[in-house]
């Protein structure tokens, strides 16, 4: 199972749950998954997340039935999705990225919601990390210190860097909390930081093209839209020569430069867990919002070379893959 098959956090139309249901033993609780892509975009974490739901006693067609909505990238399907999975009744909704998470949210305050996103507290999602409060909590990927420690990875491969863009999306709920975080560590390293703001994929190409000048390198948000077309924008960056730095391992098993993030399915088997946990009982208001305690990095030695790069031994010790 390739690890590149995996969240971009994750959305599309499989078997509707009335069909699921006949094939499944009836009176089962019933788990609706949101993603914002395809089961075939995220059949690793999928398989993590079935992980941790079997630790906490569940097993698909066993005693749980799940109901899956994917909106294949289209984010405008995700309301009409998760309203869906409400009229449904089931036990738990899932939202496995920003935007399923706030779909789910807007469509019920009654049914328990297990999400995985970056600033739930931001978002509005839940009133506190340790207590939730109403009917949402979950995993969150949140982690200030890790925008320093991205610069840094370039520093270390580029001394002389001086200028960083920071590639985001607008429409992310979790982009302001990200972009305070690498300003304030781009200022500490006396780095000069743009903002370019690309509304997905397909855009990325035209907002490289309108950089007023070439930047010593590059950082992209961990966006479900980017990580979906990782590989196309792994080559895009590549033609243009510019060494950048990625959020989650399967960009730099993509091709990309160098990675330094969460385990996105450890991310996936936490939420699989407090899934369990809420069909068991328990209430997301009681549940304190996980953080993942695992970060991988990732060397992509073949892109260094590339870039007319040498990695530095020290970093190259430090990596949990590095990729000849």
């Amino acid at each position: 199972m390739k690890r590149r098959e995996l969240f971009a956090f994750l959305g599309g139309a499989v078997a509707a749950l009335p069909l699921v249901v006949r094939a499944q033993p009836p009176g089962l609780p019933v788990i609706g998954f949101l993603g914002n892509t395809s089961p075939e975009a995220a059949v690793s974490f999928l398989a993590a997340f079935h992980a941790g739901l079997k630790e906490s006693g569940y097993v698909e067609g066993r005693n749980v039935t799940i109901a899956f909505r994917w909106a294949e990238g289209r984010l405008e399907r995700l309301p009409a999705l998760a309203a869906d999975l409400v009229a449904l009744k089931i036990a738990v909704i899932v939202g496995i990225n920003p935007f399923a998470a706030q779909a789910a949210k807007k469509a019920t305050q009654a049914i328990p919601i297990a999400f995985l996103t970056g600033d739930p507290v931001g978002e509005g999602l839940v009133a506190s990390l340790g207590r939730p409060g109403g009917n949402a909590t979950g995993v969150s990927l949140q982690n200030p210190e890790l925008a320093p420690k991205r610069l840094e990875l370039l520093r270390d491969l580029i001394p002389n860097a001086r200028s960083v863009v920071f590639i985001v999306n607008p429409v992310n709920p979790t982009v302001a909390a990200q972009v305070q975080d690498v300003q304030a560590a781009a200022r500490g390293m006396g780095l000069t930081l743009r903002i370019q703001e690309v509304g997905g994929a397909d855009d990325i190409e035209p907002a490289l093209a309108r950089l007023a000048e070439r930047p010593d390198a590059l950082l992209l948000q961990g966006d479900p839209a980017f990580i979906a077309q990782r590989e196309r924008i792994v080559a895009l960056l590549a033609l243009q020569a510019i060494p950048a730095v990625y959020d989650f391992p399967d960009f730099a098993t993509a091709g990309g430069l160098i990675s330094h993030g969460p385990s996105l399915n450890d991310a996936a088997h936490l939420l699989g867990v407090y899934t369990g946990k809420i069909l068991a009982g328990a209430k997301p208001a009681d549940l304190p919002v996980q953080q993942p305690t695992r970060f991988q990095l990732v060397i992509n030695l073949k892109t260094a070379r590339a870039l007319g790069l040498t990695v530095p031994p020290t970093l190259l010790a430090r990596a949990n893959e590095v990729i000849e």
